[in-house]
């Protein structure tokens, strides 16, 4: 079965299993389209395929009369980060961010420097299925140029903020390991490393796109890393995923934080320094809830998706906010998920508070989570979650995405993937072994709920 999936923010599939060359024209030109001419900026990770699509892009791009922008292999915040600076209309990433190396995505970026959100995703859909595309005659075709200091203001940006003091982190001389899974990690944080006074030894560094690991930073994946950090007797590990929007931390220990706890973090050290409210996905840990309460801050959940939290954290000026993949949105550098500002926040917290990294984890709230996948194939996932709905009616639910039951001290979530073709079910309890037990509980109840609707 061809693996395409189209939505709001751009499309996703495999490379030559779905994702076409005449796909990616196609929504690159009815990108064009929908703004109309002028610039846009188009940045990419590492992929082996990345060339092959920047290529198809850029044909549909400037077929509709788009001026491009292209800023080369570069995190996908960058990207983000680019459009505004360059006052452009849009941006298109070229990443498939955590999936597997064989995938490729297009995201697609709005003048705001976020994502498309569901409105605007949906006009471009519609040039699409409508094939109406824009096409200009011979002399008004796009012209391409190279701008290549956008990851340097990525940089300049970080640092330049009033939560990160530079001398104050330099001074603790930080050793630091980082696992940058070959993706495009290796074009900013060497950089940024430096700056922040780090010695800095890395992993998987070069952009070459052949992935070492599996590129999601889930602990299951970031083995070596740990094990590193301990050989090197490193004071904190980073890890993070191919497009660098997401970010793992493990410990002097080599132990991982949890990808959830990098937010969590995050929060803990922003709340201290300036008051807000706090937004999140409807997955994020109750760890979340415990620090905002500790600096009277409210807390908003939307459904996952990281354009849901970037337009409720504008609509409610958050202190804070982002995502349980270990994405930190911190509003006064962008509205986007941003790994490399997750480091930055890391290494500013562990300066100030003089805490080992194992310490900082200590002394968030105890949560423990458990992630776990169903593939779907044909499935109708809706009349799934009405029967756990229907079984569960007496519980506490909210159906903010997908579905959640709640109890005292734990919850299930059981939402269908935005990025890949499975269901996500996600438990989290008090101890590690609850959490697991409530997941696989759940599994079975689904397997169960799909046995008999076959």
């Amino acid at each position: 079965m061809a693996k395409l999936m189209i939505s709001i923010s751009g499309i996703r599939g495999v490379v030559g299993d779905g994702l076409t060359p005449q796909m990616i024209v196609n929504f690159a030109q009815a990108f064009g389209t929908y703004l109309g001419g002028g610039k846009v900026v188009v940045g990419r990770d590492s992929r082996v395929t990345g060339p092959m699509v920047k290529h198809a892009v850029f044909s549909g791009l400037m077929a509709a009369g788009m001026d491009v922008i292209d800023i080369g292999i570069c995190p996908t915040p960058t990207v983000q980060m680019a459009v505004k600076k360059l006052k452009a209309l849009g941006g298109i990433a070229i990443t498939a961010s955590h999936n597997p190396i064989e995938w490729n995505a297009l995201k697609l970026i709005g003048s705001s420097g976020m994502f498309l959100d569901e409105a605007q995703g949906k006009k471009v859909i519609a040039v699409v299925e409508k094939n109406g595309y824009r096409n200009v005659k011979w002399d008004q075709i796009g012209k391409p140029e190279i701008y290549e200091d956008a990851i340097q203001d990525h940089i300049k940006a970080i640092l330049k903020l009033k939560l990160i003091d530079t001398d104050e982190i330099a001074r603790r001389k930080f050793r630091v390991v980082v696992d940058c899974v070959n993706g495009a990690g290796g074009t900013l944080l060497p950089a940024l490393l430096e700056e922040l006074g780090c010695e800095a030894i890395f992993m998987n560094e070069e952009p070459t796109g052949l992935f070492p690991r599996a590129p999601e930073p889930l602990p299951e994946n970031i083995t070596d890393l740990c094990e590193r950090v301990k050989k090197e007797k490193a004071d904190v590990g980073f890890a993070v995923d191919p497009d660098v929007d997401r970010l793992a931390i493990v410990t002097e220990k080599g132990e991982p934080f949890g990808e959830e706890f990098t937010l969590v973090s995050a929060a803990n050290y922003v709340l201290s320094k300036k008051n807000g409210p706090i937004v999140v996905n409807a997955s994020v840990s109750r760890a979340i809830d415990v620090i905002a309460a500790k600096f009277n801050s409210e807390v908003f959940r939307t459904k996952v998706g990281e354009i849901y939290v970037a337009k409720k954290m504008e609509k409610v000026k958050a202190a804070i906010g982002g995502e349980g993949n270990g994405g930190v949105i911190l509003p006064e550098l962008h509205l986007g998920r941003d790994a490399p500002l997750g480091i930055a926040l890391t290494l500013q917290q562990l300066a100030v508070t003089r805490m080992k990294a194992s310490e900082l984890r200590g002394s968030l709230p105890q949560y423990f989570q458990g992630k776990n996948r169903i593939e779907i194939k044909n499935y109708d996932v809706a009349s799934i979650l009405k029967e756990i709905e229907k079984r569960y009616k007496n519980e506490q639910l909210d159906k903010t995405d997908g579905l959640k039951i709640l109890w005292e001290e734990s919850w299930v979530h059981i939402r269908p993937s935005n990025t890949e073709p499975i269901i996500r079910i996600y438990s989290e309890a008090k101890t590690k072994e609850e959490a697991e037990a409530l997941g696989y509980r759940f599994i079975n109840e689904v397997e169960d709920i799909i046995k008999k609707n076959k």
